[in-house]
């Protein structure tokens, strides 16, 4: 399975959930030789702002994570990890039509809308994603069979932040959460450096302003439920298929005519074709002369 987050790194965007979820399926191969799971391969890209040290951070921990999985002959058949470099428009067009999986997975209330699960919805990848930004609609176009939902709503981001949101209860009480979050501090990633992560993991249990502890285990159910769908190949083209199907919707055509209905209110402009003929002959004559 190729399963792919390619968009700018943010931290509402949270790369590092899905990275945590990496280091969890790494953990648990190491730990139980002979172990099988639905091979995967990761792939990341994206760009930091240049004053952005935390989004670098998220970048820095998934090349790390990548360096030693990818070496580790334990894992080589069934995990892989690769950060797409230089990530543009060119290098972005291969990727959306090779893509499973799309992680669409901010936290639910910061995501303005979001093009890239457009994109990827109408190459027909399946989308794990949470209720935020343009997901909703996409959910509602393709069928809630067809769509990985996972995580806390808006206005439950809202309501635990108010009543005091506490990040490190989760970390306490998860042990899968708490061993993946320690391996990160133990500089298994980091060539032995305790320190270079440590940014990262004390944003995570002291603030983590954008609930990633918090829905840390509801996406690691869901990543289950992915692999579970996927080792059935009849059924996922199927979904596949109708996913691409069923975006219809988000055509530029449907988008900019309801800009002309209900925002810019104009009206389409009759165009007569003999004199747009005539106009046309004679801008050719025009450009002729001057030649």
């Amino acid at each position: 399975m190729f399963d792919v987050q390619i968009k700018r790194i943010h931290e509402y965007k949270r790369q590092q959930l899905n990275a945590l979820h990496i280091i969890s399926l790494y953990r648990q191969l190491k730990n139980n030789p002979g172990m099988s799971i639905t091979p995967r391969t990761f792939i990341f890209a994206g760009k930091a702002a240049p004053g952005y040290f935390m989004a670098k951070l998220i970048i820095k921990l998934i090349t790390s994570v990548g360096r030693v999985v990818n070496r580790d002959p334990d894992v080589r058949d069934q995990l892989k990890v690769v950060f797409y470099p230089n990530y543009n428009v060119t290098n972005a067009q291969p990727v959306y039509p090779a893509s499973d999986l799309s992680e669409q997975i901010s936290t639910a209330g910061f995501e303005a809308s979001g093009t890239g699960n457009m994109k990827f919805a109408m190459n027909g990848a399946l989308t794990i994603g949470t209720l935020d930004g343009a997901n909703v609609e996409i959910r509602e176009e393709v069928g809630d069979e067809n769509f990985f939902l996972f995580g806390l709503q808006a206005h439950e981001v809202a309501e635990i932040k108010a009543a005091g949101y506490n990040p490190r209860e989760y970390y306490e009480k998860n042990e899968d959460l708490r061993a993946v979050i320690d391996l990160i501090g133990s500089g298994v990633f980091s060539s032995g450096d305790t320190e270079m992560f440590k940014p990262l993991i004390d944003n995570l249990l002291n603030h983590d302003r954008f609930m990633v502890l918090a829905d840390y285990q509801a996406y690691v159910d869901c990543q289950k439920k992915v692999s579970e769908a996927y080792k059935d190949q009849d059924n996922w083209v199927r979904m596949s298929i109708l996913n691409a199907a069923r975006m219809g919707k988000f055509s530029s055509d449907r988008s900019i005519q309801e800009y002309c209905d209900e925002i810019w209110n104009i009206k389409p402009v009759p165009v007569e074709l003999q004199e747009y003929a005539k106009t046309l002959s004679m801008m050719t004559d025009n450009s002729t002369r001057l030649t």
